[in-house]
């Protein structure tokens, strides 16, 4: 049996994933991986995941230049989730140009932003 049999796959063949930082051990985004993406992670040491929108492999910093190291790769006890324990490149994990994706707190019936915008995303993705 292969290590990725061991990975309880969606019905389309994708398992979610969440990376936290390594040393601070903060969660820094969820992303999708599929087989490909996870055996590419292992082998590459740097995360790629899966692109719902975009349907193809992202690797993680192919754009922004913000890679994704990864230090050690997990599966929950149903095997239905995976964790990537990632060293940050650039400190910024999430598209918005924030250290990580879950910036936005529910402060009584509202939702509120508590991380700052590290770098204009503008800037971060211009070609």
């Amino acid at each position: 049996m292969s290590w990725l049999d061991a990975v309880k796959w969606d019905q389309d063949g994708l398992v979610p994933a969440i990376a936290q930082e390594s040393g601070s051990g903060k969660i820094l985004m969820m992303a999708w991986m599929n087989a490909e993406s996870l055996r590419l992670t292992r082998e590459s040491g740097h995360a790629v995941y899966w692109s719902r929108s975009r349907r193809k492999l992202w690797h993680k910093g192919e754009e922004s230049g913000h890679q994704q190291i990864v230090q050690g790769i997990r599966i929950d006890c149903d095997g239905d989730v995976v964790l990537l324990e990632v060293e940050q490149k650039g400190g910024i994990a999430c598209h918005t140009g924030r250290h990580n994706c879950f910036y936005r707190e529910l402060q009584g019936d509202k939702w509120v932003d508590i991380l700052p915008v590290l770098k204009d995303p503008q800037k971060i993705y211009e070609k």
